[in-house]
């Protein structure tokens, strides 16, 4: 049985080619809405006349309005849709994604799928305020429904489903299962990185006498070659144990009395 993030990465994963596959559809009936305007115009302006200039709103069988500049506004309503979906389909790719995080951040890897969602309703939203032909309008449909679900996956995820879907996250995942360690000892107590290696050569044989004797030497000079390696020599303190017995005192000759000074007493100093 796979783990709980497994399923919740290849639900991500599954949505996002959804989205990409959404959002070309819309990028093919965009280019195909286009030619169809431009051909629709051209039959206006050479059929019509005045009176046809005057009674239609839209231009026939197209979305471009009947009004000053109308067609302008049409086509650059489309190359912006078309520049909008290149876009959203490079962030869905995560590719560059360093130009994302600098320049459009709200498409970077440090947001999470709402924005993405609020762009592809947006477009949805404008593609179906319009009369076009079945194809666009399944594609439209198909990409706002797909916003909504990718703004409640922001909701739900925040800033981590972007991580949470990336495959270097979950390869890192994969490979970080067991705890890693870090050596909290200082450096002069940690074991020398070639102290192992160094007992055997690389084909397995032993080494040398010379090598086994080989060491830092003594007094002064050995001293500064361990500090050298990162050792520390440090003196003990001159102490006794606490269980150790107090050193016997010892007495001189003369008696037990002899070098002892003689006893004063507060009420006379001449009392013995």
């Amino acid at each position: 049985m796979l783990p709980p993030r497994a399923y919740i990465f290849i639900g991500l994963n599954g949505i996002r080619a959804l989205s990409i596959i959404a959002m070309l559809l819309v990028f093919a009936s965009s280019i195909f809405v286009l030619v169809n305007d431009i051909q629709a115009v051209n039959r206006f302006m050479k059929d019509s006349s005045d009176a046809d200039l005057t009674d239609c709103e839209y231009i026939e069988n197209s979305t471009v309005p009947n009004q000053p500049a109308g067609v302008f506004w049409a086509v650059v309503n489309r190359l912006l849709i078309i520049f909008q979906i290149i876009v959203l389909i490079f962030s869905e790719l995560g590719w560059p994604a360093a130009f994302f995080d600098r320049f459009f951040p709200v498409l970077g890897e440090n947001f999470g799928l709402g924005p993405l969602g609020i762009f592809q309703c947006l477009i949805g939203a404008t593609i179906l305020s319009h009369h076009v032909d079945d194809f666009t309008l399944v594609a439209a449909f198909f990409l706002f429904a797909l916003g909504c679900l990718n703004m409640l996956l922001g909701l739900i995820f925040r800033e981590r489903a972007k991580s949470k879907r990336s495959i270097t996250s979950w390869r890192a995942e994969a490979k970080g299962v067991l705890p890693t360690t870090h050596d909290l000892r200082p450096a002069f107590a940690r074991p020398q990185s070639g102290f192992i290696s160094s007992l055997f050569s690389g084909n397995g044989e032993k080494p040398s006498r010379e090598d086994k004797t080989a060491g830092y030497g003594f007094g002064s000079a050995g001293e500064k070659k361990a500090g050298l390696k990162g050792f520390l020599i440090s003196k003990p303190l001159e102490t006794l144990p606490r269980y150790a017995a107090p050193p016997p005192r010892t007495e001189q000759p003369g008696g037990s009395r002899t070098g002892t000074p003689e006893p004063r007493f507060k009420s006379s100093n001449y009392a013995i």
